[in-house]
């Protein structure tokens, strides 16, 4: 994925996770003062980077918490966060079917009338 389209993603999920995460908050009553408590270790951008190595090159969450320099649990939380946000955008692929090769891709696409990124 080139720079653009990361930027893009970020741009456009970004409001939608943050929107997400503020109703979360605001549902359950405050127990500290706000700003107190852990800050996150992965920003927003590191969250869908995570999540979209992982879905792309299926690199283990054990992996990306050293590349990341975190927790394995923190980017399980993390992809459990952000991977529902583009499958809403129309980027997902029904439960129980392997695409293994481009090839695959392109005959799933062409015969569901979707595109791709």
């Amino acid at each position: 994925m080139s720079q653009a389209v990361i930027a893009d993603l970020v741009a456009e999920l970004g409001p939608v996770w943050q929107a997400r995460r503020d109703a979360e908050l605001s549902e359950r009553p405050r127990r500290r003062a706000v700003g107190a408590g852990a800050k996150y270790k992965l920003v927003f951008v590191d969250r869908l980077l995570a999540t979209l190595v992982h879905l792309r090159h299926g690199v283990t969450h054990d992996v990306l918490a050293c590349w990341f320099g975190v927790d394995r649990s923190t980017v399980t939380r993390a992809i459990g966060e952000i991977r529902p946000l583009p499958a809403e955008r129309g980027c997902r692929i029904a439960p129980g079917l392997r695409l293994r090769t481009l090839a695959d891709v392109i005959a799933h696409l062409g015969a569901t009338g979707q595109t791709g990124i």
